[in-house]
């Protein structure tokens, strides 16, 4: 039986999703998008629920090559099974910059101003057995 697929944060991202995306807010007298909109930058009476593009330019990435301090972090490896893992900032066009999980931690695969795309990928299991999921973006081949 499959693990039952879980978002990392409700209201972070469409999810379950064919086409998943990150939830953000918009705030209607100026425009200004804000992510994520858990965060609740802008009263929810002065905004509106928007659902970002999916893709975007690679805007400035590295990579995280030690483990990040739990908490805030809550990923199940240890100093001895950690792996690093690219970050990224990705500017969707007309919205807003989001900080990411990039999909590759290879700097050969990796170019600023390059198209990548939203993508959800295993994070960790939880303490029920499911699947907790989170968003990264991936380069866009081809």
């Amino acid at each position: 039986m499959a693990k039952q697929q879980v978002p990392v944060q409700e209201g972070l991202f469409t999810w379950p999703s064919d086409h998943p995306q990150l939830i953000a807010r918009r705030e209607k007298k100026t425009g200004r998008v804000y992510f994520p909109a858990i965060h609740n930058y802008v009263a929810d009476e002065d905004s509106e629920e928007v659902l970002l593009g999916t893709r975007g330019k690679l805007y400035t990435w590295t990579i995280q090559g030690f483990l990040p301090k739990n908490p805030p972090y809550k990923g199940p490896e240890t100093l001895e099974t950690f792996k690093p893992y690219g970050v990224g900032y990705i500017e969707l066009p007309g919205e807003v910059i989001v900080e990411s999980r990039l999909t590759t931690a290879d700097p050969n695969e990796l170019k600023i101003g390059m198209e990548m795309e939203m993508t959800i990928i295993p994070f960790r299991d939880d303490e029920n057995g499911n699947e907790v999921v989170t968003f990264a973006f991936a380069p866009v081949k081809g």
